[in-house]
């Protein structure tokens, strides 16, 4: 591009941004309650926006030993393979659905 030709390119550029521009009195009037229904749904998924820590509570870094293994076993390939949880352990308090003298039809 020659040194005449870009401040025309540049020129051109600026007038067709300006033509995308809206005054501010033809803008749409959003109203002050805009964006309530964003603030409402980050309320209620949030227990306590402004938690407050004790001094003797966990601290980020605590557990960085359990990182640093972790990392240093996948480096090592030795990765320990995750336990199945248990379901048979402690007690039901539900009614189940077993094979008992229930009234439905067979």
């Amino acid at each position: 591009m020659s040194s005449r030709s870009r401040p025309l390119a540049l020129g051109l550029g600026a007038a067709l941004l300006a033509g995308c521009a809206t005054p501010q009195e033809a803008a749409p009037n959003i109203g002050t309650d805009f964006g309530e229904a964003t603030k409402y749904n980050a309320a209620i998924q949030i227990i306590d926006p402004d938690p407050v820590y004790t001094a003797d509570g966990a601290q980020p870094g605590d557990r960085g030993d359990m990182g640093a293994a972790a990392v240093r076993r996948m480096r090592t390939d030795q990765v320990k393979q995750p336990q199945p949880l248990s379901t048979e352990r402690g007690s039901s308090s539900g009614s189940g659905s077993g094979s008992g003298s229930g009234s439905g039809p067979r």
